[in-house]
This record gives structure tokens, sequence and C-alpha cells, in this order.
């Protein structure tokens, strides 16, 4: 496993010593864990501005955000996203999806 080192600052760090003993973890396993959430909510993040403004199909919306095509359809109708992609596109898009 590799190593990072980063500067926090004070309030942060204490945020985070605060985080890990609700948990009952150390502080390296609460890094991790809020880095990987943190990470896979970025994904989604970057995948629903770009599925939104119509730069992403369904499926490469899913890709980016790191899910599956299920999980992708499930955040965008709990987001109520709407798209910007033409008829054939969204076409396109299902006749893929039926294919997995």
């Amino acid at each position: 496993m590799g190593s990072i080192s980063a500067r926090v600052p004070d309030d942060e760090r204490a945020e985070l010593e605060e985080v890990a003993d609700l948990l009952s973890l150390d502080r390296s396993t609460t890094i991790r864990k809020a880095l990987r959430e943190g990470l896979r909510e970025l994904r989604i993040e970057v995948a629903v501005e770009r599925y939104q403004s119509g730069e992403m199909s369904v499926n490469e919306a899913a890709r980016v955000a790191g899910v599956s095509l299920g999980e992708w359809l499930e955040i965008a109708h709990e987001r109520n996203l709407t798209t910007q992609l033409t008829p054939e596109e969204l076409e396109r898009d299902a006749e893929t999806a039926l294919d997995l």
C-alpha cells in the first residue's frame, strides 16, 4: 500500500479525530474511508454535471461515476436528472442497456 502525506488545518484534524472516535476506528482507517467515500461522491458529481449538460450518455455517466448502469439510473432518478441527449442517443443507450 502506498503512502500519501497531506497538511490539514487544525480544525479539520480535530474533526478527523472526532469522527475516528465516533466510528471507533484509528485515524488512518478513518482517512482511507473518508477518501474512498469522497472520491466516489466526486465521481458521481462529475457524472451528474456532464450527463445533465448532455455531454455524456447514460452508459458513459455510469462508467464515470464508477457504478453499474442500474445504480446510475437510481442516482439519476433520485436527483431528478434530465438530459439534453437526442432521442437517437437515448434509444442507443436503451438498446445498450438491454444488451447488458
